[in-house]
């Protein structure tokens, strides 16, 4: 927190990032390539992480911006110069990818306030909920045409004109 006699200002975000396509990429030595260059471009900018975790196919960062750097700006360089050092280190990307670019086009951002503690521990604590919600199985439908079961796991169907996901029950084009 930025303190002076007149003022005290505390300026946190909850970003997440998404590849392009949302590919399930981030793994392995990639993961650890986009970690390093993530924080050594937070760091060129003075911008403190305070959790960050990297899931398959997005990244969750908790991070503190100074006030003099508004969140597009910051988004815009994050993602831009990202974008060419994971190639650089990283060129067979180009052929998944096209030309240095890496990330999806639009990122969530959302201002954190008295509940730090709440999504430090959602991002922390993410990847083990998901593994959870993949292992269990949690509902079956009955198909009103073939009067079949349908493992929710297996299959995936249409509903109100929208596809829903097999794997954890939401409609796409929900971000998260």
């Amino acid at each position: 927190m930025e303190r002076s006699f007149f003022y005290a200002i505390n300026c946190k975000y909850h970003i997440v990032l998404t590849p392009k396509y949302r590919r399930k990429v981030i793994y392995g030595e990639l993961r650890k390539d986009i970690g390093r260059i993530l924080r050594k471009l937070c760091e060129m900018k003075e911008v403190e992480i305070i959790e960050a975790h990297a899931m398959p196919d997005h990244i969750h960062m908790l991070v503190r911006i100074p006030p003099k750097i508004s969140i597009s700006t910051f988004m815009g360089f994050l993602k831009g110069r990202s974008a060419t050092l994971i190639h650089e280190q990283h060129g067979n990307l180009v052929y998944k990818y096209g030309n240095k670019s890496f990330w999806s086009k639009g990122y969530y951002v959302s201002t954190v306030g008295l509940n730090q503690k709440t999504i430090a521990k959602y991002i922390r604590e993410q990847e083990s909920d998901d593994r959870i919600r993949d292992s269990i199985s949690k509902r079956e439908y009955v198909d009103p045409f073939k009067k079949q079961q349908i493992n929710e796991r297996s299959e995936s169907r249409a509903v109100g004109g929208l596809l829903e996901s097999s794997i954890y029950g939401v409609v796409s084009g929900d971000l998260f």
